[in-house]
């Protein structure tokens, strides 16, 4: 059976029409700025406007493309910050109750980035505090971590992203906007401004009341001994010397739309 030639010409334009349609959408991947997207995430939550077609993008993208466009240590700090502080928001505005059983909901693979499910444990354990057993106080590294893990997390954790994930408690740092060209003075503020509020140093006892934060994951700020100066270098505490320290009850009360600008 001959095909007739204006039948194979629509075809081919068919198909010229779908490589260019593909090549396009590789090309607009490959071009995301997504330290911008996190960003913009972040502010249409606070402006309470729909993020669903930021979701896509996140979900399309592929991990070598992330890889590529998270180039520097601050800019995976400032994206995995602002991603997991804002899909806290997205999933438990939608499902609090969800939140009723805290331990299965941050295991949960719930968030779709890259082709992969993925849970908060790993993007706060995995990925921002690099493969770090979430068991482990700071102290013991994950032995296997898989090629997501591996490949999109950071090269150097530092202890002030505690102050700056906001797990949807109460007793959380509130969430900002994360810029990574700003970013170790915004992590900076945020810490100052957490410790002031959750500090508590009596004089007469030489006794520091923190959160219970720097008791999980100890290792993370170097231990009792480098707690003390973070507390002293932020101005909680006169001196390191002789200072005891107490861990308070963390309030686990479910506190969404708690936001700060940095």
């Amino acid at each position: 059976m001959k095909l007739k030639i204006p039948f194979l010409i629509t075809i081919l334009a068919l198909l010229f029409i779908a490589i260019t349609d593909v090549r396009a959408q590789v090309d607009t991947n490959k071009d995301t700025d997504f330290n911008e997207l996190s960003e913009t995430f972040l502010q249409r939550i606070i402006d309470k406007q729909d993020t669903q077609d930021l979701q896509n993008v996140l979900t399309n993208t592929s991990i070598s493309e992330l890889d590529n466009a998270l180039d520097t240590n601050n800019k995976r700090l400032a994206f995995w910050l602002n991603i997991y502080n804002a899909y806290i928001q997205v999933i438990l505005q939608k499902n609090p109750e969800l939140y009723d059983d805290r331990g299965s909901f941050f295991k949960l693979e719930q968030i779709k980035i890259a082709g992969e499910m993925v849970s908060f444990a790993k993007i706060e354990h995995g990925l921002i505090r690099k493969s770090q057993w979430e068991y482990g106080l700071g102290y013991i590294r994950k032995w296997f971590p898989n090629k997501f893990e591996r490949k999109l997390r950071v090269d150097n954790p530092i202890y002030n992203i505690h102050f700056a994930l906001n797990c949807g408690a109460k007793d959380c740092p509130p969430v900002a906007i994360y810029e990574w060209e700003r970013l170790p003075e915004q992590l900076q503020k945020g810490t100052k401004k957490h410790l002031k509020r959750t500090s508590d140093f009596n004089n007469d006892t030489n006794v520091v009341k923190v959160t219970s934060l720097f008791n999980w994951f100890r290792g993370d700020f170097g231990g009792k001994g480098g707690i003390k100066k973070i507390l002293k270098e932020n101005e909680i505490i006169p001196s390191t010397k002789g200072v005891d320290i107490e861990y308070t009850n963390y309030d686990w009360t479910l506190d969404l739309d708690n936001f700060i600008e940095l």
